[in-house]
């Protein structure tokens, strides 16, 4: 229900004490007469946030949920949302960052259906922000953002200023939001069809300190790892797989070496030793960053055997591979770095794929085993 309300204004804070009657009165000032609502939620900051909405309570349209059992910018934004009343909603900082005109804007392509989705953006046509950023925070802002366009189709996906359609918010079950970047995880996991921006002008802070720190900013890395893994699963799984395979060919170069080195092993030797390491290697990588969201239960031996026992399937594979090319294939006999090449890419397809079904099951496939029981077992 939304009680009449045209638009509810979400604002997360922490520590926002001296903003909070400045951002209420730019939000009065841009929107005017329209019905609207601005919620703060608040990370119990005990600095007088809560005084602070209820001194101006009477004269804006202003409440304040203060949350004491949770942290952190994204889940805030999603506990206000939950809250709002409003048709639509907006999300915006509390610093005075984002101009409040521009809300206007942004309703206004909601409501005519030019858009679903709608970012105050800094890297669109008019957008701006303030000059005095230095070299090192820009390429920051640049490198964060690039590294999100494959997942979304706005020039701004780093934006913390947002609006959408409330009945268009995804299931609150389907979010999993990992630092601060909640808009991010709205527009990618909410599949919004047609995202637009809005030019703003970003200003830097006035009042208080910023939140962004460099836990925040590897916080974001492992939050596009899974944003990623959500849009593109099996190719996200695969490059991962790839990248950890290429570490492991490094470590079992080294063991490779070093034996012959240090130990004075035949090479046939060394080659047959150096293997175990690399795959113990690839297992626990993929076990840890690969397959994080997958099964781990049935004990670490059993799946460390699972692995290195497809491991050694996809050696076979890629070795008999490279001879078959190469002994009937006139063009690989000509070129065998190819056959090589083509080799390694069928190994590691095969082990891709032993380890995605077999060793590293996806969770909801083993509980949905766990939880089967004979007919006669209900009975």
């Amino acid at each position: 229900m939304s009680d009449g309300l045209a638009l509810s204004v979400v604002i997360p804070t922490y520590k926002e004490v001296l903003n909070i009657p400045h951002i209420s009165k730019a939000i009065a000032d841009a929107l005017g007469d329209l019905n609207y609502e601005v919620i703060f939620v608040d990370d119990n900051s005990a600095d007088g946030s809560v005084e602070a909405v209820s001194k101006i309570s009477h004269q804006y349209p202003v409440r304040i949920c203060v949350r004491t059992e949770e942290r952190g910018l994204s889940t805030a934004v999603i506990h206000g949302i939950e809250q709002a009343r409003g048709d639509y909603v907006v999300v915006m900082d509390a610093d005075l960052s984002h101009p409040a005109t521009a809300i206007n804007e942004m309703l206004r392509k909601l409501k005519a259906n030019e858009a679903d989705f709608v970012v105050g953006s800094r890297y669109v046509e008019g957008g701006s922000f303030d000059e005095d950023w230095g070299f090192f925070r820009l390429l920051n802002s640049k490198i964060a953002t690039w590294l999100a366009l494959p997942i979304c189709h706005v020039k701004d996906p780093m934006s913390g200023f947002f609006g959408f359609k409330r009945s268009n918010m995804p299931a609150t079950h389907m979010l999993s939001p990992l630092g601060y970047k909640i808009g991010l995880e709205i527009m990618v996991k909410g599949r919004f069809s047609a995202p637009a921006e809005v030019p703003i002008h970003f200003v830097d802070r006035e009042h208080g300190e910023s939140k962004l720190d460099f836990k925040e900013q590897i916080l974001y890395l492992r939050h596009l790892r899974r944003l990623y893994k959500f849009k593109f699963p099996t190719a996200s799984e695969f490059l991962q797989f790839g990248l950890v395979g290429g570490t492991g060919f490094l470590v079992d170069s080294f063991f490779y070496w070093a034996l012959q080195v240090f130990f004075g092993l035949e090479h046939t030797t060394a080659r047959m030793i150096s293997f175990w390491p690399a795959v113990t290697w690839n297992w626990f990588w993929n076990r840890t960053l690969t397959f994080s969201d997958r099964n781990q239960s049935g004990g670490k031996l059993k799946q460390w055997m699972g692995f290195a026992t497809s491991s050694i399937f996809g050696f076979i594979i890629n070795v008999g591979s490279y001879h078959m090319l190469t002994d009937y294939v006139p063009f690989f006999t000509e070129t065998p770095y190819l056959a090589l090449v083509a080799g390694v890419l069928l190994g590691m397809g095969f082990n891709f794929m032993a380890a995605r079904i077999f060793v590293f099951r996806k969770l909801d496939e083993e509980m949905e085993k766990e939880t089967e029981r004979p007919d006669s077992e209900s009975k």
